[in-house]
């Protein structure tokens, strides 16, 4: 006892038990449960937004998609948001690897997870909408590229409004000044506007697990590259700004 200065430890006292330590997650809860909340949240999200295209009959425009979308993306977010950080984008989990929001262990399972769910979500889309509906409208996949001279623009519109979205992600979830616990609603609420907004110039996808699952499904692939390069430029563009604290920032921590 002397190294404890001639006093018993308390954890070997008579009569008194070790305390316990904090409790660590189970592996499930670490590596697994997340991956299935990035499929299942996929999944629903391109569902419901696939069929708000396929099935938008009453002229409303780009309301229907904006409203649909946003308020799918929020909502999903804001239940699977504590158990993977519902990101259901692959553009949103490299950003959110580059600020230290995620794991690089997690970031290849969870781009899986997210194409596979785009893929299921396209899949029930053309198992419940109407045939002749869902070809005309390409199964909700993207045809706002027609032609080569469109490139330019439609790339920078992807650029800039999955920036917005990812700084909106990034700054009200991750950031420890700035996040909130309204950060799903903000998240879905970007989306809305930038659909709103941007629809007619690039159809505002944002999100290449959107754009995979539908052009997989209904064979449509004319462009397809654009909405790969657009939201992963996004990404990079947005990790690299020197905003948010120490912990969040790439450079000058």
């Amino acid at each position: 006892w002397a190294v404890f200065g001639g006093v018993c430890p308390p954890h070997l006292s008579q009569g008194t038990a070790p305390s316990p330590g904090p409790l660590q997650p189970h592996w499930y809860e670490r590596y697994v449960q997340p991956c299935v909340a990035e499929l299942l949240g996929s999944t629903l999200f391109i569902f419901i937004g696939c069929l708000s295209v396929v099935e938008d009959t009453g002229g409303t425009g780009r309301l229907q998609p904006a409203l649909t979308h946003g308020l799918a993306l929020g909502l999903t977010v804001a239940v699977l948001g504590d158990i993977s950080g519902g990101h259901l984008n692959p553009a949103v989990s490299v950003a959110m690897w580059l600020v230290g929001g995620l794991n690089i262990t997690m970031l290849i399972p969870y781009w899986l997870c997210q194409l596979c769910g785009g893929v299921l979500g396209a899949g029930l889309a053309k198992a419940v909408a109407p045939s002749e509906r869902y070809v005309n409208a390409s199964g909700g996949a993207f045809s706002s590229v027609t032609a080569d001279e469109q490139i330019p623009a439609v790339l920078g519109g992807e650029i800039a409004m999955t920036a917005f979205l990812i700084l909106v992600a990034c700054m009200g979830a991750v950031n420890g000044r700035t996040k909130t616990p309204l950060a799903p609603f903000c998240i879905g609420f970007a989306v809305t506007v930038n659909i709103l907004a941007g629809g007619a110039v690039s159809g505002a996808c944002m999100n290449p697990a959107r754009a995979f699952g539908p052009a997989l499904v209904a064979n449509y692939w004319d462009y397809h590259w654009v909405y790969w390069v657009g939201p992963m430029v996004a990404a990079l563009l947005v990790s690299v700004l020197l905003l948010g604290d120490r912990t969040t920032r790439l450079f000058l921590k």
